[in-house]
């Protein structure tokens, strides 16, 4: 009886999320794809989202969650992949849970690790300070990441991690409700939308993830490997800043 309780919870935060429709790879052939990458009228690559809900490998029915913090404390325990068994600290995100932007970045590192929070080493704070230099302060914003744990010596999120993990990501967005989602660097991109990117052609441009407005831009990590990148960056806050005042602010 509990299993079926939980396959019909399940089916029901489904029905919340995606309508009354159970749809299958045949029913896209043919049909035009939700998920068209744009920019304007111009479409760089077409991604079908999937992701895998495992509703059992956790005893807390997270999907069913209804604020952030109750999400926390029923995903926190997470160990369906090995680095639930290596990390310090489970990175969940952090700041405002009402943002009308949200910053998602690649994975934790070490000193994420160690303080439990997204951002807050040498990237984090100069992201951080860049943020504030036009005009956004880190509180008024919503900051995580694609996976919340670290991966060993800071390698780059393994697809099946990705998987696994990007289930939490969706449901934190469903709860934040933000008005924009900005990508921080090619492997959060790729991540989203499935399909391989280049930062060059995408870099600034506006998306579509689920009907919600995807800003690409670089990872602040790679503006301390290549420091000409700031710029460039730089030019990027400033141009999300004025879209959001545009059409987006309330």
């Amino acid at each position: 009886m509990e299993t079926k309780n939980k396959i019909i919870e399940f089916l029901n935060y489904l029905k919340e999320i995606y309508g009354e429709y159970i749809y299958t790879e045949e029913s896209f052939q043919g049909q035009n794809n939700p998920y068209i990458i744009k920019e304007s009228s111009q479409a760089f690559s077409t991604s079908q989202i999937s992701h895998s809900l495992d509703i059992f490998s956790i005893g807390t029915d997270w999907f069913s969650a209804k604020t952030l913090t109750e999400l926390e404390q029923k995903i926190n325990k997470c160990t369906k992949c090995n680095l639930g068994t290596t990390r310090t600290n489970f990175v969940f995100g952090d700041g405002n849970p009402k943002a009308e932007i949200v910053f998602v970045g690649e994975a934790p590192g070490e000193e994420e690790d160690i303080q439990g929070l997204p951002f807050v080493g040498k990237a984090g704070r100069l992201l951080t300070k860049l943020m504030k230099s036009v005009g956004f302060e880190r509180e008024e914003v919503y900051i995580c990441n694609i996976l919340k744990c670290r991966p060993p010596k800071n390698r780059k999120p393994l697809p099946t991690e990705v998987e696994l993990c990007k289930p939490y990501l969706l449901k934190q967005l469903e709860l934040i409700k933000p008005k924009i989602i900005v990508a921080l660097g090619a492997t959060a991109v790729e991540s989203l939308l499935n399909t391989k990117v280049k930062m060059a052609e995408l870099r600034g441009k506006i998306l579509n993830f689920y009907d919600i407005p995807l800003f690409v831009t670089y990872h602040p990590a790679a503006l301390l490997r290549t420091p000409g990148l700031t710029q460039e960056f730089l030019d990027d806050l400033k141009s999300l800043k004025e879209i959001f005042e545009k059409g987006f602010k309330k």
